[in-house]
């Protein structure tokens, strides 16, 4: 069996075929990333309003949200409750946490000219585009903005 194997060949053909397919996705994105031709962006207007929030666990299981400058803590999320904060507070303190950094530095929840909500993190550079999740969770959030003070 093994003389019936060495017998079989690749194609010269298919392998200058592959090599091609590779020298053309090599070339293409090369192009793409020196030109920006193909390539998405995605560049919010400019800031229509911004809050510098906290949060803090509670030992209730709620989460306490912090006016930074101040201390003062402008409301509760209820244990139990606003699965999908919890979930990017979560995520964005499990990157925080890789980082060595603590709970300390405050969180930007922004609302952008074209209707876009961030909640961007300025101590490890992250940035949740909060209406990709639905308007129904990014209304979570614009309710946090209204606890700070803000419009919604």
């Amino acid at each position: 069996m093994s003389e019936i194997a060495a017998d079989q060949a690749v194609p010269k053909g298919a392998i200058l075929g592959a090599f091609a397919l590779i020298v053309f996705a090599l070339v293409t994105v090369s192009v793409a990333r020196l030109t920006g031709i193909g390539t998405v962006h995605f560049d919010h207007a400019s800031p229509v309003q911004s809050t510098s929030l906290r949060f803090e666990d509670r030992p209730d299981g709620g989460i306490a949200v912090i006016a930074p400058s101040s201390g003062v803590v402008l409301g509760v999320i209820e244990p139990g409750t606003d699965g999908f904060i919890r979930t990017v507070l979560r995520s964005l303190a499990f990157d925080r946490q890789r980082h060595h950094i603590g709970s300390g530095p405050a969180f930007i929840l922004n609302k952008w000219s074209d209707r876009h909500a961030t909640l961007d993190d300025p101590s490890t550079g992250r940035s949740v585009d909060l209406v990709a999740f639905g308007s129904t969770n990014a209304q979570a959030f614009s309710n946090l903005m209204t606890m700070a003070g803000g419009k919604p």
